[in-house]
């Protein structure tokens, strides 16, 4: 004769049931999540923090910064892009700085490979597109303005100079951007160390375009600097391309 489950076992049952389904059911949204962000963060956007002053008023320190690794893939990128950039070689003083071990560096570590954290802006940098391939950059003009390709370019809207000064860089130059890389300067114009202070380096102060990451497209935190970076393409709008 077969006996029949008292009905409390059988509520008990039901609801170890019901747990083991709903924990089932956590675990594959989060499983999902993480492989969602996961591909979003290698192929569509990426979450870097600001580190230094190299780009003030455009980007503060502290910003936080979304960077769009997808559509340059087919649009290239524009005299005047905002970008981000692995380090060429001996740009960043000093070794990496060492992330947190233990359990704290495990959670960063998976915080990172999914976009939420932003452990390795250390390792990067950000800086404005000044020259493209084939381009002749050129400083300075008669009224202290950059020279691309023999045109004048007025970048007053984005740079962040002595008070009463309109002179584009301290240091002169005279460069022609090699075939995949670019020409990088800080908005911060006297206090950026970007491509002129590498010049005499083995890069010669170009950045391989293999090395930049993408485009400057959102400002996230604080707040108060939330929304879309303002264009810069716009200051080299006569600027032509070289000549073959």
């Amino acid at each position: 004769m077969t006996t029949e489950p008292a009905p409390s076992e059988s509520r008990s049952t039901s609801r170890g049931r019901g747990i083991l389904t709903f924990l089932r059911d956590v675990v594959v949204i989060v499983a999902v999540a993480v492989v969602v962000s996961v591909l979003i963060k290698a192929f569509v956007v990426r979450s870097f923090y600001i580190p230094s002053a190299s780009m003030e008023e455009t980007l503060m320190t502290g910003d936080r910064i979304l960077v769009d690794e997808l559509t340059v893939d087919w649009t290239g990128y524009e005299r005047g892009d905002v970008v981000v950039f692995r380090d060429p070689g001996g740009w960043l003083d000093g070794a990496a700085a060492e992330g947190p071990g233990g359990i704290a560096g495990a959670v960063d570590w998976i915080l990172t490979g999914v976009g939420i954290s932003a452990s390795d802006s250390e390792n990067h940098l950000v800086k404005r597109v000044i020259g493209l391939p084939g381009d002749h950059v050129v400083c300075c003009n008669s009224v202290g303005q950059l020279e691309v390709n023999g045109v004048g370019v007025d970048e007053l809207d984005y740079l962040n100079l002595p008070e009463g000064s309109t002179l584009a860089s301290n240091m002169d130059f005279d460069v022609t951007v090699p075939d995949g890389a670019v020409w990088v300067m800080g908005d911060n114009r006297n206090r950026s160390q970007d491509s002129r202070y590498h010049n005499e380096q083995p890069g010669g102060g170009f950045v391989p375009l293999d090395d930049v990451v993408g485009r400057v497209v959102l400002r996230t935190w604080p707040l108060s600097h939330f929304g879309p970076l303002e264009s810069g393409p716009d200051a080299f709008t006569g600027v032509a391309d070289p000549a073959s």
